[in-house]
């Protein structure tokens, strides 16, 4: 069976951001905020993958996708003040870049099929 690599960096970020919430110091909106984004990239791709149909299929990835846009904010605003250093948010950042990228290559193979 082909490995879901979606599903695992999905997971990974999900598992790394609470990991990272519970080890840094910043305001608890912050936290609170992406801890429900990056969950939310994973919980949508979870879903997605018993969707009721295509078109189900393709609003779960398409909600990760605003998701995943939204942790990618957060990450941003976390190392704008100074809540994690440049190694750590480019390490995240480039997670989360991964999963954009194959939530648009995933939305856009939907859409051609539904043709």
């Amino acid at each position: 069976m082909a490995k879901n690599y979606l599903l695992i960096y999905s997971e990974q970020l999900a598992t790394d951001i609470e990991l990272l919430c519970q080890n840094i110091k910043a305001p608890s909106n912050t936290l609170f905020q992406i801890r429900k984004s990056s969950s939310s990239v994973y919980a949508n791709i979870r879903e997605a993958n018993y969707g009721q149909s295509k078109a189900d299929m393709l609003s779960k990835f398409e909600i990760a996708l605003k998701e995943c846009s939204e942790t990618e904010g957060w990450l941003q605003l976390l190392f704008n003040t100074n809540g994690i250093d440049e190694h750590v948010y480019k390490n995240y950042r480039n997670l989360c870049g991964r999963i954009r990228r194959t939530l648009i290559a995933s939305c856009k193979t939907l859409k051609e099929q539904a043709k």
